[in-house]
């Protein structure tokens, strides 16, 4: 055959895609261990980028619902003394009256007061519980629901009566409102159980006990240390930087201001830092794959070499040889990038749906992920493919 008639001959698409899928199919076990390879790597990356999506996703539906607009307000240290300076009696009432804030309520930690089941415990047993002297609009200010019952203004102020957060609740074995636990020297009443309290997670551990009652049984000196406030969306910064001074006029400066959903976002921000380190891990299993796929290429290269001859001798161009090799590598790598992208998805899925979490794959994530195993596959085939197109028709005849 002329050169000009080599030159010149053309192979169609469904010919190139065929010649391709070919090679696959007459070593089915090579291939599929090969794409796994890919796939493993895909998957890897998909599911850790699906999972980490998914928390977040969870996160900002926690945050919409629990708003991002809570701030507190806890005593701070002197500068010069380095001592803590106790907020005044009155910050609750001074904070109220400040402007933009729709509602504020604090909590006052009774320190060497301690809860118990009932008085016959050891007082070593205090289970890590903290009590607090708190208002009637703790509740609203948190957005706090009941597990059970109701909150401290269910009953007259001076009586002794309690709510318990959750795992006090639990550590003390209280199921019902009625039941009475013992707080220093005296029962109260339980009037109630909180739900927990994601944006504050130590009230779950506390009991609460109304201002008036702590100051008459307990020795509340009605000093704060912890004061809660809410405020519109758009008002929260310009409210952030009134509160020390409405806190406390006299020393403004030994108050300190924060805001609960900050925490949350860092921890949403550690997390997308250990996704990257295994995003990485995953691109390095991907590297495996490709490496994998340009290995099955090069041994399918060399015992292919009578049909490479074969091909040369009857006609086919160098560029069909590549093209051929190409196709195969690519359709190698396709088969492993789809499939990955089908097991990360289920992964997600399913991890989502042992947290109560809603699925979040990131659509490019999936395409990016496809996109990768073609550009691996591309690479991983181009060397194969030349090497197949460089060699000689009666090298290779006379080889086989």
């Amino acid at each position: 055959m002329s050169p000009d008639a080599v030159k010149g001959s053309r192979l169609r698409t469904g010919d190139l895609l065929r010649l391709g899928a070919n090679g696959l199919r007459t070593r089915p076990l090579r291939a599929v261990l090969s794409a796994a390879g890919i796939a493993i790597g895909i998957a890897a990356m998909i599911a850790v980028l699906g999972i980490s999506a998914s928390s977040r996703a969870q996160l900002d539906a926690e945050l919409n619902k629990l708003g991002t607009n809570l701030l507190t307000v806890e005593p701070g240290r002197n500068a010069q003394t380095g001592e803590v300076v106790p907020l005044p009696r009155s910050t609750v009432a001074t904070i109220s009256r400040a402007a933009g804030v729709d509602t504020v309520s604090g909590t006052g930690k009774l320190e060497g007061v301690n809860a118990y089941r009932n008085a016959r415990v050891d007082v070593a047993e205090s289970n890590a519980l903290t009590v607090l002297a708190s208002d009637a609009h703790l509740p609203r200010t948190l957005h706090a629901s009941f597990i059970c019952g109701g909150w401290l203004n269910r009953a007259p102020g001076q009586y002794p009566t309690a709510v318990l957060g959750e795992r006090a609740a639990s550590r003390l074995g209280v199921t019902n409102p009625g039941e009475r636990i013992w707080i220093k020297d005296r029962y109260f009443t339980v009037l109630g159980v909180l739900e927990p309290v994601p944006l504050v997670p130590e009230l779950d551990t506390a009991v609460f006990v109304n201002n008036a009652a702590a100051e008459r049984y307990l020795g509340y000196d009605g000093h704060p240390t912890t004061v809660y406030e809410r405020s519109a969306d758009m008002l929260v910064e310009n409210v952030r930087w009134l509160l020390p001074r409405a806190a406390n006029p006299e020393d403004p400066q030994d108050v300190a201001v924060s805001r609960p959903s900050d925490a949350l976002k860092a921890r949403q921000a550690a997390e997308a830092s250990f996704t990257g380190l295994l995003v990485g891990l995953g691109a390095v299993a991907l590297l495996v794959g490709g490496i994998g796929v340009a290995n099955t290429m090069v041994i399918a290269v060399m015992e292919r070499r009578a049909e490479i001859g074969l091909r040369r001798a009857l006609g086919a161009a160098r560029r069909h040889i590549v093209q051929q090799f190409l196709i195969e590598a690519l359709l190698l790598s396709c088969l492993g990038g789809i499939s990955g992208a089908l097991l990360g998805s289920a992964v997600t899925a399913g991890y989502a749906a042992t947290q109560g979490w809603p699925t979040a794959v990131p659509l490019v994530a999936l395409v990016g992920g496809v996109a990768a195993t073609a550009l691996i596959g591309s690479v991983a085939g181009l060397y194969p493919a030349l090497r197949a197109a460089r060699t000689p028709p009666t090298a290779a005849l006379a080889a086989s």
